[in-house]
């Protein structure tokens, strides 16, 4: 498997747990309903570790424009390998929001609140001052991003399981820190099913809130360049 579709298949795994688990949570009628910030932020985890044990071997996992910028800002992976690793990562991410949006279609055409609908796809914040939001995308994103560079080179394997420390560092970021804007932390994880939420045929949808857009790929690009910046310090 190429690197490309490495980064594809593993961020299709990721955004479709990601997305499957909210809408689980959220839309009318399903037997997750009302499951709580717990069972979407574990979802998000499983997600990770899923797409992360998928890719590990073809690509080495960034599932993630942040990571991949980070790795290139300190000479981990050539430059000119990053505008294919962030196109497959969108395509991945687009991919798994379609296969998601299959799975509840059903749930989707039931009556119910747009903006929880939106909330399946993209994140958005619980209290709306966009440098506010801007400055915890940052910080969740460099906790992320700090984590990863030094759990991808460990001073011992734990095997098969080696893509659960990336997924347990994901739990306690959006346990922690994801109330304020729904932890999206990955430009990728936002963009792509906010496409899918504006061009699927889905009952009784709002606008997919491209005004906040920006925070969410701002943020992380930001909070990776730190932490990539304080690594290289350290």
């Amino acid at each position: 498997m190429t690197p490309f579709f490495g980064e594809l298949i593993g961020t299709g795994m990721l955004i479709l747990l990601g997305q499957g688990v909210v809408a689980n949570v959220v839309l009318p009628k399903s037997k997750g309903q009302n499951g709580g910030w717990i069972v979407i932020s574990f979802g998000w985890a499983i997600g990770v570790f899923v797409g992360v044990y998928c890719s590990a071997a073809a690509s080495k996992a960034h599932l993630n424009p942040a990571v991949t910028l980070a790795f290139a800002f300190l000479g981990k992976i050539p430059w000119a390998l990053v505008p294919q690793y962030i196109a497959a990562q969108l395509l991945g991410a687009m991919a798994g929001s379609l296969v998601a949006w299959l799975a509840y279609r059903g749930h989707y055409a039931e009556p119910g609140d747009p903006n929880g609908k939106l909330a399946t796809f993209c994140t958005g914040p619980a209290i709306r001052k966009p440098l506010d939001n801007l400055i915890t995308e940052i910080i969740g994103t460099f906790v992320l991003i700090f984590g990863v560079l030094y759990i991808a080179s460990p001073s011992s394997s734990l095997g098969a399981l080696d893509a659960l420390p990336v997924a347990l560092l994901v739990l306690g970021i959006g346990l922690s820190l994801g109330g304020p804007t729904g932890y999206a932390i990955n430009p990728a994880r936002d963009l792509g099913p906010r496409i899918m939420h504006t061009l699927l045929p889905i009952p009784g949808k709002r606008d997919s809130d491209w005004g906040y857009a920006w925070v969410p790929i701002l943020g992380p690009v930001l909070g990776a360049l730190l932490a990539a910046m304080v690594f290289k310090v350290l």
